[in-house]
């Protein structure tokens, strides 16, 4: 498997602030796997950023300090990695049993939740399961069949189908926005399979996945002896990527000093490598991807102007899924089959109320929650028919299932008080479960800037997201 260091094996980072569980779980799986440890999620990250190649795997705790008795350290810590490593898969290990837990962690994009105490064995298997997707998905890169490779038939797909058909021939950055999970680099492969050079080199450097001391000569190259540990000259990904592509995901973390000599490639070219005097010409196009508001950043001075309309030449916007109505349902069918032939068993179907429920859920994690839904689905229910309820245990429980759309708001509450069973207290908890939602994923998961968004103290809204877990359970 690409990426893999320590005698090709699979790189595992243990986050837990108990050092007896991170070192049993270190000797039991060490023989399978290259393990990183850390202990709280500022060393994750600090970790995450030292390494040469990001982990393909990630156990972690919940409940890390400085407030391990709550969950919101864990929660912040998963969108965190993802931002660092999208293709990292993270599986929740944690004492912090509550099924409200479990699924806001799997929304985050967790791939699954295994409790506290679970046999070492179970555990391996779990991991080994999540390589053997991987493995899946690196073989199955470039062999769909959907137009680009990207699936759907809304209009706000058709949309961006055509940006991409149309800014795929020209030499101008481009700068793709969208929300984590919403397959920003999917969209950057499309372009340059459209481009001039289909087969020219495709770089991709996360600028938040590196320490930024890192970045530079990442990017540009080093010559011999031009700093402590540079051993022998390197060349940058400007000059791997030759008249290919050079896609720098999460372009909001490029420290400012690299800004203006990333403005000054985009504006002519022309780059040198650390340590040396002599200019070098690199031929690559830059595509740029962000979930952050740039234009903000811009305005807080975090970012460059230049640099940004420099990039903001061709802008491409990713829908999230909860815009593209029906094609969750294509999508559906889409991983199922996948992993269905993958897993060598018969796929799942769903009931026709968890259908309903599937078209009308918001997926906060976008295509990656929703991959990851069906993966475990096929791992519960291969071959079987899937009901309502046994789906809403897949789904985040702070977000609710939206009602079905109709072109006047106040007969559909008519026709929902009609119908029997109506409960206006449940629909006010599902309103604030909603709010709660929104303010959650602005704050990162975390839960005293959420309160704050919110306007109530930190205490209520954990008494709050308490209750709603009793309700759920």
């Amino acid at each position: 498997m690409p990426n893999r260091t320590n005698h090709s094996r699979p790189i595992l980072l243990i986050v837990d602030d108990d050092p007896l569980i991170r070192e049993g779980l270190s000797v039991t799986l060490s023989s399978g796997f290259n393990i990183q440890q850390a202990e709280s999620r500022p060393a994750a990250i600090d970790l995450l950023r030292s390494l040469q190649d990001p982990p393909q795997l990630a156990l972690i705790d919940l409940g890390l300090p400085p407030i391990p008795h709550r969950p919101d350290e864990g929660f912040r810590l998963i969108t965190e990695l993802l931002a660092h490593a999208p293709q990292i898969q993270i599986f929740v290990l944690s004492g912090q049993d509550e099924q409200s837990n479990a699924r806001h962690a799997r929304a985050l994009g967790a791939m699954d939740f295994i409790a506290k105490p679970c046999a070492p064995e179970q555990i391996r298997k779990r991991l080994e399961d999540a390589l053997k997707v991987q493995d899946s998905e690196r073989r199955h890169e470039g062999k769909t069949g959907e137009v680009l490779g990207i699936i759907g038939q809304s209009p706000p797909i058709q949309a961006l189908r055509s940006q991409i058909v149309m800014y795929a021939p020209t030499p101008f950055p481009v700068l793709i926005q969208g929300e984590s999970g919403c397959g920003k680099e999917l969209i950057a492969a499309a372009l340059q399979k459209l481009g001039p050079h289909p087969d020219a080199p495709f770089k991709v450097l996360n600028c938040a996945a590196i320490s930024p001391t890192l970045i530079e000569p990442t990017l540009f190259g080093y010559r011999k002896g031009a700093f402590t540990g540079a051993n022998d000259a390197q060349a940058g990904f400007f000059e791997d990527a030759s008249d290919g592509t050079l896609f720098l995901d999460e372009i909001g973390e490029l420290p400012l000093e690299l800004q203006a000599k990333l403005l000054r490639v985009l504006e002519n070219g022309e780059y040198q490598r650390i340590g040396e005097t002599s200019t070098r010409i690199s031929r690559a196009r830059i595509i740029a991807a962000t979930n952050s508001n740039l234009h903000h950043a811009v305005k807080t001075g975090a970012f460059r102007r230049d640099l940004y309309h420099r990039l903001n030449i061709a802008a491409i916007s990713a829908p999230p899924l909860r815009e593209l109505g029906h094609d969750k349902l294509l999508l559906l069918d889409h991983f199922s089959a996948h992993y269905a032939q993958q897993s060598q068993q018969p796929p799942f179907n769903l009931d026709a109320a968890a259908l309903s429920s599937w078209e009308r859920y918001s997926f906060p994690g976008n295509i990656r929650e929703l991959r990851n839904i069906v993966i475990r689905l096929m791992t519960k229910y291969p071959g079987q028919t899937i009901d309502a309820a046994q789906l809403q245990n897949e789904f985040d429980p702070f977000e609710t299932i939206a009602p079905t759309q109709h072109p006047d708001t106040l007969e559909l509450i008519k026709d929902q008080i009609l119908q029997g069973g109506f409960s206006l207290d449940q629909r006010l908890r599902e309103q604030e479960g909603q709010y709660i939602a929104a303010a959650l994923e602005i704050a990162a998961g975390n839960i005293s800037e959420a309160a704050k968004l919110l306007g109530i103290n930190r205490t209520t809204l954990y008494s709050r997201m308490d209750n709603r877990t009793k309700l759920d359970a």
